[in-house]
């Protein structure tokens, strides 16, 4: 049903994309190509796992059929945190994953999704398209045999899922949590013991115990996990990712055979993937936030002192990486440059707007 209502609202650059495949396929002929795409997400997450399945479809359809890209969730060919190494190996073609869980690698990776106090989904878009952002993480994951592609925004998340509440700053000593990336790294600085987990295995170690709290994305795809089921503190803002990417990769060899006319239809359908999944986050989150608080989810925000410590320690960690990690400092001066230039904006166009409407005293319906 969800393929069949993407295919059905196929946005403008995807049939714009189809018509310029189809010409050029017309004078190259139609090869049959078949490739695996690895995913690092389970099928029940029908928006992160449903996007590269939407990228398939409509790389299939513009195609004729031709060009057959076949999806498998996590753990089915590669385990889901070995995504971009089975990519970067020729295991599969592509990939679906979120580049901040190999940080391990190089904390560079983090700028591929998210990093604490940065971008928003809409900002994410702009540095990446139009600021910048993409030439130079193309040109740092080309030492892993990769091109990359957004693939994917879920917007900004929550923040997670808490057995006990977390009333200041000392409660977070020695707690363990799932939080991948720069954001484990950051809350590791406040006494959090950061767990890397792929989403199939948060639940079995919540509910044992295993570990204290997980965040994962927002009140949508958390239900489906069912992570209100054995810790009922839901916890907002997601400070460590204000708009993650999720992002396509694709073996640069393979990439490399493609011809021209199926390369466009896949950076095409990525960039479909692309925009449809933020669209999908932003409808279906609202209600299924409802249905949470009425299973007993209490919702709280986090405290000041974690918010302030938290970003002081996030820009810390940037500047300390950047003298010591050259490819890190050179995506990190655009990034920054180009941060500052949003938040000014934003700040006087988006936040003032978003203050008239929400604010208790408007008359507004």
């Amino acid at each position: 049903m969800q393929r069949r209502h993407f295919l059905q609202h196929a946005g403008a650059t995807g049939l714009a994309a189809a018509t310029l495949a189809t010409g050029a396929q017309a004078a190259e002929g139609n090869p049959k190509i078949s490739w695996k795409l690895a995913s690092s997400y389970p099928k029940s997450l029908d928006t992160i796992y449903g996007a590269a399945e939407l990228m398939a479809n409509r790389v299939r359809a513009m195609t004729n059929g031709a060009f057959d890209i076949r999806v498998y969730a996590g753990g089915e060919l590669v385990p889901g945190l070995q995504v971009l190494d089975a990519v970067k190996d020729g295991t599969v073609q592509c990939g679906h994953s979120a580049s901040y869980y190999y940080v391990g690698k190089n904390k560079a990776f983090a700028f591929d999704t998210t990093v604490p106090f940065g971008l928003t989904a809409r900002q994410q878009n702009a540095w990446m398209y139009y600021g910048g952002g993409l030439p130079l993480l193309r040109e740092f994951f080309k030492d892993y045999n990769i091109i990359n592609f957004p693939g994917g925004n879920t917007g900004t998340q929550m923040g997670g899922w808490f057995r006990k509440e977390v009333n200041s700053l000392a409660d977070l000593k020695g707690l363990k949590m799932r939080i991948p990336g720069m954001g484990g790294e950051i809350l590791s600085r406040l006494g959090v013991v950061p767990q890397t987990l792929a989403g199939g295995d948060i639940y079995p170690a919540l509910e044992k115990g295993t570990i204290d709290a997980t965040e994962w994305v927002g009140p949508y795809d958390d239900e489906k996990l069912g992570f209100h089921k054995v810790a009922k503190h839901y916890y907002y803002p997601g400070f460590w990712e204000p708009g993650p990417t999720l992002s396509f990769y694709v073996n640069l060899n393979e990439w490399n055979k493609l011809p021209k006319s199926y390369q466009a239809a896949l950076e095409s359908a990525m960039a479909e993937a692309n925009e449809m999944m933020l669209a999908a986050y932003d409808a279906k989150n609202p209600p299924a936030l409802l249905r949470l608080l009425q299973q007993g989810v209490k919702l709280h925000q986090f405290p000041a002192d974690i918010l302030a410590e938290a970003q002081k320690q996030a820009f810390a960690l940037y500047e300390e990486e950047a003298a010591k990690n050259p490819a890190f400092k050179k995506i990190y001066t655009s990034w920054a440059a180009f941060r500052k230039q949003q938040h000014a904006w934003f700040n006087l166009a988006e936040r003032a707007m978003e203050n008239a409407m929400y604010n208790p005293a408007s008359k507004g319906k």
